[in-house]
């Protein structure tokens, strides 16, 4: 463990999330409070200041190429770089200062910018998973990790959307102070230690584009208007009245997935909602068309790593029913 002072630079540039910013700062920074010794810079490509996603302008501690050797590089992201590439002065201004670095680590689609760079070539990786396929198709060399919170690669780390920058650097101080001093971390910022369960919990629903034959699109319709009802392969297959073979070879070629895991992911997106609007697990597994409530933990906890009480305890609403 590190008792000395530890030298952290947070990498910023125009349109950065602030929140990118913020978070893993606010961490640092309490650490400080129970003993570590973290300092903290704020670097931008040319050294001067920059403006954030919010308009909030950041003043800067100077450029990240006049600096020395950091103990910890950290690269913020932004909204802009998923959506455009990440423009050469960008990446070449962090390429030589992550090779000096004891350790380097991005923030959401700060990924990106790492990326353009050649940090993630032949490294485990994630990013938000909004983006978690882009940043895989853009930088094939990267091996992207789209449920991960966050992923260490030798001294290389990657974190999830936003607040999970707040979780790695958790985990960073952990690993350079021990887990008494992290916990306390956690507890005075009111923020797990751990979270539980991937970033499946926090994504949209599964369901992709419609189908492209009129053949498949009729069973996808038939399966989403009554999810409760009887979708075994076979009954599927009467609808169209086609063989299962004929069937489980359209889903695969169309959609990349059986008839059965099709349903399955129907219901679970309509269980996700139910629990969302307060109803009980019991009851969602029944409305979403599972046999059972275990049938639906168990999918949850392939799908999410967490059970539908711990899912519903995250983000069912907060509103409560008012007596009448």
């Amino acid at each position: 463990m590190n008792t000395g002072p530890h030298r952290v630079a947070i990498f910023v540039y125009d349109g950065v999330t602030l929140l990118d910013v913020a978070g893993p700062a606010e961490v640092f920074k309490e650490a400080n409070r129970f003993g570590a010794d973290y300092r903290i810079v704020l670097l931008s490509p040319t050294g001067e200041d920059v403006t954030s996603s919010l308009g909030v302008r950041l003043a800067v501690d100077g450029a990240v190429s006049a600096e020395p050797a950091f103990d910890t590089l950290l690269v913020a992201g932004s909204d802009h770089y998923p959506r455009a590439q990440v423009p050469a002065d960008l990446a070449d201004a962090v390429r030589l200062p992550v090779a000096a670095a004891g350790r380097v680590a991005s923030i959401c689609t700060g990924a990106f910018v790492l990326a353009a760079a050649g940090v993630l070539d032949g490294k485990r990786a994630t990013t938000h998973w909004q983006v978690a396929h882009e940043l895989a198709a853009r930088y094939p060399a990267c091996r992207v990790e789209p449920d991960a919170i966050y992923v260490r690669d030798g001294t290389t780390y990657t974190s999830a959307g936003v607040t999970a920058g707040i979780d790695l650097a958790l985990a960073l101080v952990e690993e350079d102070h021990g887990p008494d001093l992290a916990r306390d971390v956690a507890r005075a910022l009111v923020v797990y230690m751990q979270r539980a369960g991937g970033q499946s919990q926090f994504s949209a629903p599964l369901q992709g584009p419609p189908p492209r034959s009129a053949a498949l699109r009729t069973i996808t319709d038939v399966v989403t208007a009554n999810p409760r009802g009887e979708h075994s392969l076979t009954e599927l297959a009467r609808h169209l009245n086609v063989s299962t073979r004929q069937l489980t070879r359209l889903f695969h070629d169309e959609l990349s997935t059986t008839p059965a895991r099709y349903v399955e992911n129907i219901r679970f997106d309509l269980a996700r909602a139910l629990l969302d609007q307060g109803h009980t697990a019991t009851q969602a597994a029944t409305l979403a068309g599972f046999p059972s409530y275990e049938s639906m933990r168990r999918v949850f906890a392939r799908k999410l790593s967490i059970s539908p009480a711990a899912y519903q305890r995250r983000f069912a609403t907060a509103r409560r029913a008012q007596p009448g």
